[in-house]
């Protein structure tokens, strides 16, 4: 069993595989950064300070909630919708939280909350690729392929989306950098929504989203993001069922 470190801020990390996670993000780091400039000029054009945008991006560190909750904010929507429509947004990442436990579990506290905050939807799926058959867990390797990934992740997403702040002014909106940021992300996203469960999640998010665009307070994004997660995750068992019995 790997010796843990108790203190610091990670833990101990193979050099090896944090340079291999490293290399597995760069190719996706211009949709990324894509995705995070259209983000940050967005904000700004909303009518956020500069200042409260840096914080928002750097803190939040989510731009589906960002995006979500950036209408709520300058509607002047009362803040317990705004903290059920981001929590609600971001619910994916109990889900991962919960799918990496065993490799964090036995980490303290200020360790597994650095893990937590830097986990994303794309280093999430690449780790969780690399290590679907491992049998040991919270090793070296798996720590090193994790924070390379992720901080990776992390830069070209703060260092984009602070782009997109401190030009968000000057940037024209004719420019189409919207839909660029949408293809980017759909050119990320759907590899990942191949198997059939997250895509029947897929599927039903985006019905529900339809048939609720014209809730108040933007609270058909809340009833989609709930519907398609639990279709997602009630596949996700169907699948799991049918694979043991048929084992």
């Amino acid at each position: 069993m790997l010796q843990r470190s108790t203190s610091g801020l990670f833990p101990p990390i193979d050099r090896a595989a944090f340079r291999d996670g490293l290399r597995t993000i760069a190719p996706l780091s211009v949709p990324i950064a894509v995705w995070g400039v259209v983000t940050g000029a967005v904000m700004v054009n909303a009518g956020l300070s500069v200042p409260m945008a840096l914080l928002m991006t750097i803190t939040v560190y989510a731009g589906s909630a960002q995006l979500a909750t950036l209408p709520l904010l300058i509607a002047g929507t009362p803040l317990p919708v705004i903290w059920a429509t981001a929590l609600v947004v971001n619910l994916r990442f109990v889900i991962f939280a919960a799918a990496s436990r065993k490799v964090f579990v036995s980490l303290p506290r200020r360790q597994r909350l650095i893990a937590g905050y830097l986990n994303g939807d794309l280093g999430f799926a690449l780790f969780t690729q690399r290590f679907a058959d491992a049998t040991e867990y919270g090793t070296a390797e798996q720590f090193g392929y994790f924070y390379g990934l992720n901080i990776g992740n992390w830069a070209s997403w703060q260092v984009s989306s602070i782009a997109g702040v401190v030009l968000g002014e000057v940037v024209p909106s004719s420019w189409g950098l919207s839909l660029a940021a949408y293809l980017a992300l759909l050119a990320v996203l759907v590899p990942m929504a191949l198997k059939l469960p997250a895509l029947a999640g897929v599927v039903v998010a985006g019905a529900v989203a339809l048939v609720t665009l014209h809730f108040p307070m933007r609270t058909g994004l809340l009833v989609a993001v709930v519907a398609g997660v639990t279709v997602a995750m009630a596949g996700e068992a169907w699948a799991a069922r049918r694979a043991k019995a048929h084992a």
